[in-house]
């Protein structure tokens, strides 16, 4: 998946992208128990690879990343500037505990970083199913906010799911009083108890009314490039 990554974010600057927002837990996988072993923290060997892949290829990058701190596994997210210095990480508010054991731990925080587009937020997909969260956000007053998603479901249920999807980012870019840009993951769970479930793309941007602006493919690896007035 790292190597996925890299692929990703060169053909995304290579077309002339700025900032790079891909999905969750990018790199195990969301809900994977093997993240408890394989994780690292927050600096650590995988920031450190996403840090240096921004850099070298001069975009902000936004990427879901799962992250060990001591005994606790957080659903993470960071947003690495163009020299590949973090500028946030956002720990995941709302967790389904109940789906994996140990459960991740929860973070906090809702923040915002001053960048050279502005003031940009980062949640974590069902961050933004919880109305309060994005009303915090608001009150940051956010020009942008970048949301890693990992919307899985039966493969029968796609592209449907889809649907939902874009009603979870519509109404975030309401709640959030700015444009939303969810990316979300592609291929089937091969661990832990969501195992067979797929992923099937069907990213959303809108902008801060909630009109959609752009959506990704069902079913197969897309790259879109859209220009948001911030």
């Amino acid at each position: 998946n790292l190597a996925r990554v890299e692929n990703a974010v060169s053909e995304a600057a290579g077309a002339g992208a700025r900032i790079v927002c891909l999905p969750e837990s990018t790199v195990y996988g969301w809900m994977n128990p093997e993240a408890h072993r394989r994780a690292h923290p927050i600096p650590g060997e995988d920031s450190e690879f996403l840090c240096a892949t921004a850099a070298r290829h001069r975009v902000h990058l936004c990427v879901g990343l799962d992250e060990k701190a001591g005994e606790s596994l957080y659903d993470a997210a960071l947003l690495i500037d163009d020299t590949g210095r973090i500028l946030l990480k956002h720990r995941k508010l709302i967790l389904l505990s109940e789906l994996m054991t140990p459960p991740y731990s929860a973070g906090s925080e809702v923040q915002v970083a001053e960048t050279a587009f502005g003031r940009i937020g980062v949640l974590i997909c069902a961050d933004t199913h919880e109305p309060a969260i994005p009303a915090r956000m608001a009150q940051l007053k956010p020009d942008l906010v970048l949301v890693p998603y990992g919307y899985a479901a039966k493969e029968q249920a796609w592209p449907q799911h889809g649907k939902e999807l874009e009603r979870v980012v519509t109404n975030a870019t309401k709640a959030c009083h700015a444009p939303v840009i969810g990316t979300n993951l592609i291929g089937e769970i091969t661990n832990g108890p969501w195992a067979g479930r797929t992923y099937a793309g069907h990213s959303v941007a809108a902008d801060k009314t909630g009109k959609i602006i752009a959506l990704g493919r069902d079913f197969d690896r897309d790259i879109l490039l859209i220009t948001v007035s911030l």
